[in-house]
């Protein structure tokens, strides 16, 4: 089982979007709830994570996915 930051995909919710943050072989990359990339540096993806994860925004949810990479990337 692969266990590395590149297995997981984190998806953040609200009422009125969602964002997922996973990583690609550049490094981390945000999506949007319209489908829209960026990338984003480690502490962006934590500046938007840890805030849900503490309790300090309300009405989030926070789904944490693993997946086995494929080859491809």
């Amino acid at each position: 089982m692969n266990l590395t930051n590149d297995a997981y995909v984190i998806s953040i919710r609200t009422r009125a979007s969602s964002e997922r943050y996973y990583r690609d072989k550049a490094g981390w990359v945000k999506e949007s709830s319209r489908g829209r990339t960026f990338r984003a540096t480690a502490e962006q993806v934590l500046n938007h994570v840890l805030p849900a994860l503490a309790g300090v925004k309300a009405n989030v949810t926070i789904k944490v996915e693993h997946r086995e990479p494929t080859s491809s990337g």
